[in-house]
């Protein structure tokens, strides 16, 4: 019997921090790509501006100038059109990790209700079985009581 409460106490505790440890799971992760996403882009963005610092330092006269200043055009347009891409990437990240979390949610609302359910069939299942032995043993308790008390008054 008290191993069977404490089996019971058990799984409850495992059913009542499943959808925490599943959150939290959701949220590492999606943590550790946006972090990963972001450390490669930063990545790409000092090669480019390191790239640019070692094309400037090889100017050495007009026409040089000129180049470089073409190429920093250039690398102006590739910039605005890596950081729109970066940008839209971690709309999308962001975008997955909302459906995520509402298929999470709804899936923990809908296993707490069918617990709640289980627990309702339970305990109406548990009210309608009071056990037959015992409620005819109250009877038959009280016909005993009510017989001998009859017979007492008889006999005085």
């Amino acid at each position: 019997m008290q191993d069977k409460m404490i089996e019971n106490f058990n799984e409850q505790t495992r059913q009542f921090f499943e959808p925490m440890r599943k959150l939290n799971s959701l949220m590492l992760d999606s943590m550790e790509r946006m972090t990963e996403y972001q450390m490669e882009s930063m990545k790409r963005y000092s090669q480019m501006g390191t790239e640019r610092m070692r094309d400037a330092t090889e100017v050495k006269d007009a026409e040089d100038l000129r180049d470089f200043g073409t190429r920093q055009a250039e690398m102006m347009n590739e910039l605005s059109k890596q950081m729109l891409e970066d940008a839209r990437a971690l709309g999308e990240m962001s975008l997955q990790f909302k459906a995520e979390l509402e298929q999470l949610y709804a899936e923990s609302g809908q296993q707490l209700a069918e617990q709640a359910q289980q627990a309702t069939e339970s305990a109406t299942g548990a009210a309608q079985e009071e056990p037959k032995p015992q409620a005819a043993a109250k009877s038959q308790g009280a016909a005993k009581a009510t017989s001998t008390s009859q017979a007492a008054r008889k006999r005085t």
